[in-house]
């Protein structure tokens, strides 16, 4: 099939990816079938059934340091979200699929990105969290929230009521304790839930790079690999199509940059460099609609920007007053 060559193309041979992608102007491309919606966000039962969860191993760590530059390797072909790796067939159908964000401060919110429309849930109150503060979030396709806070425990979270509880993961864990985050839909159509840590103690070594996925079943955590080329301070999205991106930020300056990461080797497969965002930016990432979707904050006001591949171009859209520091939205958001 036409996605398969393109697959195979992109991820073993992407100097020839790029210049296929740039000829094939008349080539039409299969998407999966509706994820139009998602369902209403899981009652504050279905979130507090671990409530048997034991309190998290207290850790302290500091959050991710910003180590290594910004690399960019030319020869990388430019971010492509257009076709799909995976196809799902049961997501629900439902008029909305929001963004989900988490602040600083502790509020979780819905963001719309078709209206614009930001909505408060409610401040989380996190068993045991004590001083320490959200550093990042994903959700999956039934509407659960998984955020990990700057000590590194991990909670579950209703994007319903925004009540929260523990999980039984251990922070630190192959050497991750802060990181990035994203659902991603596997080849069977089930979400799996895969964590960027930018600077771990762990099989990659103590400067380097590395992706994992949480098992959330267990919160066993499995390192996949490291990164091919530099991966600093790093925030992750995934799709319904099954493919896995992250959004980096340099160790020094301005600007940014879209990877796309293999899932399966922690090989970076595809590239796009942005203006958007600096090493000191406190930030978040989604994919919905065919769009990546940038929060970025200096500190205090959050610029919200969409990035449209396709263009390639950068457009801030809104400003949301809170330090945004999660993003999560289901592997079910429109692709286009």
């Amino acid at each position: 099939m036409l996605s398969d060559l393109r697959y195979v193309l992109r991820v073993r041979c992407p100097i020839l990816f790029a210049i296929a992608a740039s000829v094939a102007t008349t080539t039409v491309l299969t998407h999966c079938g509706a994820r139009t919606g998602l369902d209403a966000p899981v009652s504050d039962a279905s979130v507090l059934d671990a409530t048997t969860d034991a309190r998290d191993a207290s850790v302290d760590a500091p959050v991710d340091a910003n180590d290594g530059a910004l690399d960019v390797v030319d020869a990388l072909p430019p971010i492509d979200s257009s076709f799909s790796d995976v196809i799902i067939t049961d997501c629900p159908t439902a008029d909305v699929t929001f963004i989900y964000l988490l602040s600083n401060e502790n509020d979780l919110l819905s963001f719309n990105p078709a209206t614009l429309a930001v909505k408060t849930i409610g401040r989380i109150n996190c068993p045991g969290a004590g001083t320490a503060t959200p550093y990042s979030m994903a959700v999956d396709r039934k509407g659960i929230a998984y955020a990990v806070f700057t000590d590194g425990k991990l909670y579950r979270v209703s994007t319903a009521s925004a009540a929260c509880v523990a999980t039984t993961f251990v922070p630190g864990q192959q050497g991750f304790t802060t990181f990035g985050m994203g659902f991603v839909a596997d080849t069977n159509g089930a979400d799996q839930l895969y964590v960027s840590e930018a600077s771990f103690g762990g099989p990659g070594g103590a400067e380097s790079e590395g992706l994992a996925r949480i098992d959330t079943s267990t919160f066993k955590l499995n390192f996949v690999g490291k990164f091919s080329q530099t991966v600093n301070r790093s925030e992750l999205t995934g799709t319904g199509a099954g493919r896995l991106f992250a959004f980096v930020l340099p160790s020094t300056g301005t600007g940014s940059r879209i990877d796309e990461i293999d899932k399966t080797n922690a090989k970076n497969i595809a590239q796009s460099v942005l203006k958007t965002g600096s090493a000191s930016s406190a930030f978040a990432f989604a994919f919905w609609g065919g769009d990546f979707w940038l929060f970025t904050s200096p500190g205090g006001a959050t610029s919200v920007t969409r990035y449209k591949p396709a263009d390639s171009s950068e457009t801030v859209v809104a400003t949301l007053p809170q330090t945004i520091v999660g993003a999560g939205v289901s592997t079910c958001a429109p692709s286009n």
